[in-house]
């Protein structure tokens, strides 16, 4: 129980201290999160108030089976762009529809999220290389930016990736709105200022280091007080400003989700790659929080945590959610102890929609595209692109093609093409691996590449080490070096393969390793092996390998070129 329900551990230990450091943490994250919310549902293109219904149950739901103390789960800039991408393309007219689109794809990310976390695969996430995900949220970070242009500027524009957005909204250009670019460019500026400057200025003004970090992370807030006065007074809506609207006030209704057949298939590769990329980025966030206070989350229930959370959200009217990596920073600086801020701060925004909706009426639209482009322009980091061309090439293509196809086709297009191409150019790797012809240092019992180390050799002994585990893609290729070697050194009797990198070894490599064990026979070279594993050695004794071995396995490989030389 403990493990399928972690507030169960923290729970009976609750203290009075913890209750006031979580509750004073849900009230500055709450301020933060009205803002971020009503963005990130237009960004993913719903009603305002649909981000603030996917912030309350996942909370909840979250702090009773997550592991994380400060993680804040809710509406991200990128998963909110990949819920916008996948809705788009089922070509539905009704908001409605869309609405309700949205909550099956949250329930399918739920289930996938789920069943990922109770059957202990989250070691799939891992397929998603660091590169990848950096890339991809460099390019989503770009996307949504240039999305945002449109309501800055107050014209219309659409499109799936940077070179559709760029055809609409080129010709519209003038047609801007002065007044709506005046308080989208003016916000944009301001909130750029809050990151770097407010900070500054409250240390000089006597505020402690932990307070001026929270009030500068709030900032948003200011930008939306201040606009929305500024609309209301000067009744903006009426000279072509868009505004939020009428936000309906009081808590979202239970609904259950449409799994109608065509709908599911339309949205079931969308919301695996939307649970991907949020568990990937919810556990680096968890982790780097909790690495900070010196304790752990578990992954797999952490997959288990945002299952629910989606399977919340989808109940309560919400759309796909995950830990983000801005609010979780402030609930943490701002002191939560447990997961319990984050029911706290959910009871801040249920109250906050059944009293302070109305307020958000005159909130023009392009202060919230603001409050994306600033949010998401700080994911952007095009300095993966120097570092991976300096360290790997491969691992450069891997990134530049997730880059540029998300960019000009579209995110499902990037982020596949990211994973497909990672997991081509590892299987490449580990089909062509590194394999040493070693010598021993003199004077000693350790032994080194030739290419690399002044080392002694034999001319009838070939030492062979293979610096890869042996399985179907490689076995071949570790035939056609040994005979390669073979056909340029006609003195060799004996050849020992050191094992000491091989950690398995599958049944095709073991149809290898017979076949070179026979071949060499014919030709009167014995086969040896040296440095094996505990773990390969018993699958080489129940193979029935070993018996039919023309050479011996041995402990080290010194010990065997020992025992060789004194033979010969």
């Amino acid at each position: 129980m403990n493990r399928y329900f972690p507030i169960l551990g923290w729970g009976r230990v609750y203290t009075r201290d913890q209750l006031v450091s979580d509750f004073v943490a849900a009230a500055i994250v709450t301020i933060m999160l009205v803002p971020q919310s009503l963005a990130y549902a237009l960004l993913a293109g719903l009603p305002a108030e649909v981000g603030l219904y996917a912030s309350m149950l996942p909370l909840i739901a979250y702090a009773i089976f997550g592991t994380s103390r400060t993680l804040a789960v809710g509406p991200v800039a990128v998963v909110s762009l990949m819920t916008a991408a996948a809705l788009s393309k089922l070509g539905l007219s009704s908001p409605a529809e869309y609405a309700a689109a949205a909550i099956t794809l949250a329930a399918l990310s739920g289930f996938i999220l789920l069943a990922l976390g109770v059957f202990r695969l989250g070691f799939l996430a891992n397929f998603l290389s660091h590169p990848v995900i950096a890339g991809f949220i460099t390019a989503s970070g770009l996307l949504i930016a240039a999305g945002q242009i449109k309501n800055i500027l107050g014209v219309k524009a659409s499109g799936e990736n940077l070179i559709e957005l760029g055809k609409s909204l080129v010709p519209n250009l003038g047609g801007t709105n002065l007044i709506t670019a005046a308080i989208g460019l003016g916000a944009t500026l301001f909130l750029f200022w809050v990151r770097k400057g407010l900070r500054p200025l409250l240390l000089l003004s006597g505020f402690r280091p932990r307070m001026a970090d929270l009030f500068a992370r709030t900032g948003p807030i200011f930008a939306l007080a201040a606009t929305a006065f500024i609309a209301w007074y000067f009744d903006l809506g009426a000279h072509g400003v868009k505004l939020v609207g009428a936000v309906p006030r009081g808590l979202p209704n239970l609904s259950l989700p449409n799994f109608s057949l065509s709908l599911v298939q339309n949205l079931a590769l969308p919301a695996l790659l939307i649970s991907i990329v949020g568990f990937v980025e919810s556990v680096s966030v968890g982790q780097t929080l909790a690495a900070k206070r010196r304790q752990r989350i578990e992954p797999d229930q952490e997959l288990i945590g945002l299952g629910v959370s989606n399977l919340a959200a989808s109940i309560s009217g919400g759309f796909p959610v995950t830990g983000g990596f801005a609010r979780s920073v402030v609930n943490f600086d701002a002191g939560a102890e447990t997961p319990a801020a984050g029911a706290f701060t959910a009871v801040g925004l249920a109250g906050a929609t059944l009293f302070l909706t109305p307020l958000l009426a005159y909130l023009p639209q392009a202060t919230l595209a603001a409050t994306i482009i600033v949010a998401v322009l700080s994911l952007v980091d095009l300095s993966i692109l120097k570092r991976t061309w300096n360290y790997a090439k491969s691992d450069f293509a891997a990134v530049a093609a997730t880059i540029v196809l998300t960019l000009s086709v579209g995110v499902e297009a990037g982020i596949v093409a990211g994973v497909v191409l990672s997991i081509l150019i590892q299987l490449y790797k580990t089909s062509r691996p590194h394999i040493a012809v070693i010598g021993r240092v003199p004077g000693t019992e350790h032994f080194r590449n030739i290419k690399r180390h002044d080392v002694e050799t034999h001319n009838s002994l070939l030492s062979l080490r293979v610096d890869e585990s042996l399985f179907f893609a490689n076995a071949r290729f570790l035939e056609d070096e040994i005979n390669a070697e073979l056909s340029r050194r006609s003195e060799i009797k004996d050849i020992i393969l050191v094992c000491s990198a091989v950690n398995d070894i599958d049944l095709s490599a073991l149809e290898s390793l017979e076949s070179i064990n026979n071949r060499l026979h014919d030709g009167g070279v014995r086969f040896h092996l040296s440095e094996v594993k505990g773990p390969v050695m018993d699958k080489l004794q129940k193979s029935g390998f070993l018996p039919h071995l023309t050479g011996k396995v041995f402990l080290s490989q010194h010990l065997g070129v020992e025992e060789l030389q004194a033979k010969s």
